[in-house]
């Protein structure tokens, strides 16, 4: 039979507050300026900062808090003035899911945090390009011409008539992205609206005058064109060019099989002048097109900047990933004075806005508290490079830092450093450990930075392979087995040593 029964039992929940603290800790620079940008959209007591972060600075008092002042009072969440005074203490479970971000009584939230702060407020507005101090991600990016781009710039340079230059444009419009030309000139000569018709021959006129506008291979109808057109690029003297055009021209096929007896037999050439012909090819890039437009990692934006101040290395956090955002100081005060305003739907969007503000003032902090952990443990890399990472799991930085280790895996997650050895990302400080025949320890990183270092020093006729590899490591004192060899060889996109062997 159905019963009702009591039971007692204890349960540990998130506040609405904590939750969004967890969720924003965990989210990548460009997730949270969008999380930001949102909130911004649909609260009306957000709004967009547009003083320099300097001013800022200036501005915010040094406790850091978000909250907005009125006269001799502070807004509560309900709308009423009150006296200013230190925020009310968490209960137990808050304040100890609130210990994964900074600690409020550090007292240091840095110029990074506070154009986080509402009571920043400026009555000076006259700026109002909030790019003025280059804090846009996009300037991170170098951005380069496109293969259209340059190409459209070249053909200015050359006297033309109008009908020669719209044909040469138009052959530079059906380029794909590697800087083939696909289609054929009888198919492209019929797409053409010209009077009088355009013909195959001037299409080839054109075609041969956009294949010598820049890089050679442009343009190209088939590999083995777009390689040809790279060796007669080369001056005549250049060792081994006359048999490689053989090779690319008639004998590809031949070349990708390995079948260097036969080419040598086709060709009628030496086995050393087959070598250094083949050598020659493997130097040519069959895909030119590829290299312009490129981004080089401009789709990362790190989260903090590492710089050597005085022999000392310190950590920022990256303006650039920082959206400014602060209560909006009018609505907030009217919204203090209009009756009724603790029953009023706005007093949850107001106390949303202070709780957005903070929290990301806070995940901030944490970024940074991992990030000076990060550079202290791993001071060497800075120094020496890969080959001196130590070993590092989440659980020292948090035993270091007092927070738990899945906090600390958030706060590691989609955030990037840049340092003068490069962009990184967090996870990269924290390799496995080796163990090595004298007892010590050694990071899964420097035994691939050794890999690396060995096989750049080998020779090309005689690669090393992946047990030689292996043997050499242990006469270095760190014994890892072949196959580990292999799998850090494969994640260094290294191939293996049959093609890496020259002959």
């Amino acid at each position: 039979m159905p019963s009702i029964e009591l039971r007692t039992r204890q349960s540990l929940a998130l506040t609405p507050r904590l939750q969004q603290s967890v969720r924003l800790l965990q989210l990548s620079s460009l997730e949270f300026q969008q999380e930001l940008r949102t909130a911004l959209d649909t609260n009306p007591f957000l709004e967009y900062d547009s003083t320099d972060t300097e001013d800022v600075a200036l501005a915010t008092s040094s406790t850091g808090e978000e909250s907005v002042a009125v006269s001799t009072g502070e807004i509560s969440a309900a709308g009423e003035p009150e006296t200013i005074m230190e925020a009310p203490a968490a209960d137990s479970r808050e304040s100890e899911v609130d210990s994964m971000g900074s600690d409020d009584s550090s007292g240091d939230s840095g110029d990074y945090a506070s154009e986080f702060s509402g009571d920043s407020y400026s009555r000076s507005s006259s700026r109002q390009n909030g790019d003025s101090d280059g804090s846009d991600p996009a300037d991170w990016a170098r951005s380069q011409p496109s293969l259209r781009e340059q190409l459209h710039d070249a053909l200015r340079l050359y006297r033309l008539d109008a009908r020669d230059r719209e044909v040469a444009r138009f052959v530079i419009e059906a380029l794909d992205d590697d800087g083939y030309l696909r289609q054929d000139l009888a198919d492209l000569a019929a797409i053409v609206d010209l009077d009088p018709e355009l013909t195959e021959e001037e299409l080839l006129v054109s075609l041969r005058l956009v294949q010598s506008l820049d890089r050679p291979g442009l343009g190209a109808r088939s590999l083995s064109e777009c390689l040809a057109l790279q060796l007669h690029a080369m001056p005549a003297d250049v060792p081994g060019r006359d048999v490689a055009l053989q090779v690319v021209e008639h004998h590809l096929e031949r070349l990708a099989r390995r079948e260097q007896a036969e080419l040598q037999k086709q060709i009628g050439c030496s086995a050393e002048e087959l070598r250094v012909a083949c050598a020659l090819v493997r130097k040519l890039d069959p895909k030119p097109g590829n290299f312009y437009g490129r981004t080089e990692d401009n789709y990362v934006v790190p989260d903090v900047i590492v710089r050597q101040v005085r022999n000392k290395w310190t950590v920022q956090i990256n303006p650039a990933v920082q959206p400014r955002a602060r209560i909006h100081r009018m609505y907030a005060e009217l919204f203090a004075q209009s009756a009724g305003a603790s029953r009023s739907p706005l007093a949850q969007q107001l106390q949303e806005a202070r709780w957005l503000i903070r929290n990301a003032q806070q995940r901030f902090d944490t970024i940074q508290r991992v990030a000076e952990c990060i550079v202290a443990h791993q001071k060497a890399f800075f120094q020496y490079g890969e080959i001196a990472l130590k070993p590092m799991v989440l659980r020292d930085v948090a035993e270091e830092l007092g927070l738990h280790e899945s906090t600390i895996s958030r706060a590691t997650g989609n955030k990037y450093m840049a340092t003068p050895r490069g962009i990184f990302e967090f996870k990269h400080f924290f390799p496995r450990e080796l163990g090595t025949e004298s007892g010590g320890t050694c990071s899964a990183a420097a035994v691939r930075a050794l890999l690396k270092e060995m096989i750049a020093a080998e020779n090309t006729s005689d690669p090393l392979s992946d047990v030689t590899l292996a043997r050499m490591l242990a006469e270095q004192g760190v014994l890892v087995a072949r196959r580990t060899v292999a799998k850090y060889r494969h994640l260094m996109k290294v191939p293996p040593a049959e093609l890496r062997r020259q002959i």
